[in-house]
């Protein structure tokens, strides 16, 4: 396939073992111990060994299967906006979404993959490292878990909804976003807060949480994420008609978007730090 453009089912097939064997790593690395390599924004944003080694077997793996692409990761960077390989596709991962969950043992991290074509996600694989659960999306195709076709929550009432959210690791940031939390707690049936955007966003594909919304997203949280969402029917957007970006990503099925949307928009939830 290199050197043309192949379907998002060409990238699906190649992302899938790939994310499988990464999460595989992932696994083994935590059951042989793991520790702190680094941090990034502040010293509770952590990169352990293991989202470094995990990225780097990525990257040989796609370059093996399609040697002139692009990637873009967490811990290794390239792929800037604007950056495509010689079929217009660039790749997006996230080694380890979830890394605190990660070092702390917590069942919720995932390895997440996606792939660009000029632009746009057209397929995309996230698998919970520690449980096997594994969503899957293409472009147009639908978005699935082991064979199962997702369908987004059909919740009308946002008193009757569950939200998923996170928390960014800069103080200032949490603060405001605890605020917008604390406002919003009361309008809905609850919140939930549980560590992995990728993880989150294709819970809400399949109605396990309502609708989620969060600020500080960056492209490898979202894009393969995001596009199970989409493809579940929910909205992906951000506010007040800007994408769905660092700024807000709110993934809302279209009866609670509105409701959701408008009470976000007035708590100024992207804004803050």
């Amino acid at each position: 396939m290199t050197g043309s453009t192949p379907t998002p089912q060409d990238l699906l097939e190649i992302a899938i073992p790939v994310a499988r064997d990464a999460a595989t790593t992932a696994a083994r690395m935590r059951v042989e111990g793991v520790s702190v390599a680094a941090t990034k924004s502040t010293v509770t944003d952590v990169v352990t060994a293991a989202d470094r080694a995990v990225e780097q077997q990525v990257r040989d793996a796609l370059r093996a299967a399609r040697p002139d692409d692009a990637v873009l990761g967490e811990e290794y960077g390239g792929g800037q906006a604007g950056a495509v390989g010689a079929g217009g596709v660039r790749w997006i991962v996230d080694p380890i979404d979830g890394t605190v969950n990660y070092l702390y043992g917590l069942p919720y991290c995932a390895v997440s993959l996606a792939a660009e074509v000029d632009g746009e996600v057209v397929a995309g694989v996230v698998r919970n490292v520690s449980t096997g659960e594994e969503w899957t999306a293409t472009a147009g195709g639908g978005a699935w878990r082991d064979g199962t076709r997702l369908r987004c929550s059909t919740e009308t009432d946002l008193g009757q909804a569950l939200v998923a959210t996170g928390f960014g690791y800069d103080a200032g940031r949490r603060r405001h976003q605890a605020g917008v939390v604390a406002a919003l707690i009361g309008e809905v049936r609850d919140i939930r807060r549980m560590g992995a955007a990728a993880l989150d966003l294709c819970l809400a594909a399949e109605g396990r949480v309502d609708a989620y919304f969060e600020k500080g997203l960056a492209a490898w949280d979202l894009a393969a994420g995001g596009l199970v969402a989409a493809e579940a029917g929910l909205r992906v957007t951000g506010l007040n008609g800007r994408p769905a970006g660092p700024d807000l990503v709110l993934a809302a099925p279209p009866a609670l978007f509105a409701p959701l949307h408008t009470r976000l928009a007035a708590l100024n939830a992207s804004g803050g730090p």
